[in-house]
Order: C-alpha cells, then sequence, then structure tokens
C-alpha cells in the first residue's frame, strides 16, 4: 500500500489522460472517458477509506450522509448539466451580438489545454477566496466548510448558487476566449479526479506533491476552523495560484485531532448540522454568518 499512499493522486491523473487521449485518438466521447475515471476515483476513495483511514472516526455519518448526498445529486444531475447547456448559449449569443471572433480559434489543442488549465485554475482561486473574504458569498460556502468531518462524498457539497458562481468566473471566460470542448474536457481530465480524491479520508503521504496538487493533506487545512490556517491552499485542482498570492500552507503540521468545521463565528448561527433544504434556505435568511 505504501505506493498507493504516496502517489495515489498521480496515478489519477496519469490513467484520467490517458482515457482522455485514448478516447480522442479513437473518436470516442472523451467526456464519457473522464466520467468513467471520476466514477472510479470516488469509488476508489470510498474502498480506501474503510481500510486505510485517515481519522476512523470520520467513517461514522454524524447525519451529515443525507445533506450530501441531497447536494451530489443536485450538482452533478441538475446544475451541472444546465451549465453545459446554457454556457455554450450564452456564448454563441455573446458572439453575435459583438461581431468578433474567438481568440484561441485555431490553436493547437495541447496549448489550448494549457490556457484552459491555467485560467479556470486562476478564476477558481480567485472566485473561492473571494468566498471566504466576502460576507454575502461566504453565506453560500458556508454550506461547504459545515460538514464536520472530511470524506469521499462531501466535496460535492455546494450551494447551487456558489457552484454557478465558481463556473461562470472560471470557466465561461475561457469558453469566450474560444477553446474548444475537448480542451476543456482535457482540463477535467487532470483536474477531476484531484478534486473528487482532495476530502477524501485517507491517510495518504504523498510528499512534494503536496506543493503542486490541492491533495487531500494540503486540503485538510482549509477546512479548519481557524481562519488562520483555512484561509490558505484556496487552489481549486492545483496550488500554483496560492503560490503566487501567497496563500500556500504546506501539508505538514495538521494534526489528526484538529477540529474540522466552520469557524466559531459562524458556527452559532448556521444550521451547520441541519438537512439540505435548511442549509440550502439559510442565505436567504441574514444575518447568517461570517467568515472570520
Amino acid at each position: 500500500m505504501a505506493w498507493i499512499q504516496r502517489y495515489l493522486v498521480l496515478i489519477l491523473v496519469f490513467v484520467s489522460l490517458a482515457m482522455y487521449l485514448l478516447a480522442l485518438r479513437l473518436g470516442l466521447q472523451t467526456e464519457l472517458a473522464v466520467t468513467a475515471v471520476s466514477v472510479f476515483t470516488l469509488a476508489s476513495a470510498w474502498w480506501l477509506e474503510r481500510r486505510q483511514p485517515y481519522r476512523k472516526e470520520w467513517r461514522q455519518d454524524r447525519g451529515d450522509l443525507q445533506t450530501d448526498v441531497a447536494s451530489a445529486v443536485v450538482i452533478v444531475g441538475v446544475v451541472d448539466p444546465l451549465l453545459k447547456v446554457l454556457a455554450p448559449l450564452a456564448v454563441v449569443a455573446l458572439y453575435s451580438s459583438l461581431n468578433v471572433q474567438p481568440v484561441l480559434a485555431g490553436v493547437a489543442l495541447w496549448l489550448q489545454i494549457v490556457v484552459v488549465l491555467l485560467l479556470v485554475e486562476l478564476g477558481k482561486y480567485w472566485s473561492h477566496r473571494l468566498h471566504h473574504q466576502l460576507e454575502p458569498l461566504w453565506w453560500l460556502h458556508a454550506m461547504h466548510h459545515s460538514s464536520e468531518r472530511l470524506y469521499f462524498l462531501n466535496g460535492l457539497r455546494f450551494h447551487p448558487i456558489n457552484y454557478v458562481l465558481n463556473f461562470t468566473v472560471a470557466v465561461l471566460p475561457v469558453m469566450l476566449l474560444g477553446v474548444s470542448p475537448e480542451a476543456i474536457v482535457g482540463y477535467l481530465a487532470i483536474s477531476q479526479p484531484v478534486v473528487l480524491l482532495q476530502h477524501a479520508n485517507i491517510g495518504l503521504q504523498h510528499g512534494w506533491l503536496n506543493w503542486v496538487f490541492s491533495t487531500p493533506e494540503a486540503h485538510r487545512w482549509h477546512h479548519a476552523t481557524e481562519p488562520a490556517e483555512a484561509n490558505s491552499n484556496f487552489g481549486n485542482a492545483l496550488l500554483v495560484w496560492d503560490h503566487v498570492f501567497g496563500t500556500f500552507k504546506a501539508a505538514e503540521g495538521f494534526i489528526e485531532t484538529k477540529e474540522i468545521g466552520l469557524f466559531a463565528s459562524s458556527k452559532a448561527i448556521y444550521p451547520r448540522r441541519g438537512g439540505y433544504l435548511t442549509q440550502l434556505v439559510s442565505m436567504f435568511k441574514p444575518p447568517c454568518c461570517r467568515s472570520a
């Protein structure tokens, strides 16, 4: 199991990229190939959590499983598909009204993927950071931080409006640049395994990879209850922009007894143990919660 502990994230990224490139070469649905690896990633996380947990107590349902399942169904089954339909229509309408040509049309696919990787990660970094700094946005993002344990499924606990804002800030701009759909799927092939694994309750030791990817070890700091610790490692899949903007926090030093969840200023007023619908509407009932 030692090689899994040290290289799991990297292995899953390589597998995802290989499946994407194979599907691309064979003329198959690349998004379906990446989705298959995503399902495999979640299944692997679930299996490893039962055999090599980081904290055994995090395997116990604390009344949050139903909330996480409901959020996953809404995000994966409703919000994300709607965005994939509406966003291209919005881009086409905007191009038609402005009568301009997409900047990256015709650029080599590999270069488009690099541009998408850097720009989407930049957009998601700042969207995430602003959701911590601006009180109205924190009301949305508190749903994600309300879980008092980390395990494979609560990475999909997001307020739908939070998810839409992240997409609008990060993905819509690269679509407006004219990148091909395959370039966006190529980005997902790299980022999706990391994102789906980063909340997993697995005892991993990724070493130098913790400085590059938003691994479970690096991401745990982000869910600490102390603002000085949690306002770090905002990166979606990569931590490159955390290094650039000075918010990177090394994975070393996180102790197993450290508390996970909302900041003290938010705990008293946010329904952290409420059901999905309760958390969904809580932001419409201010004052809700503060971000520090």
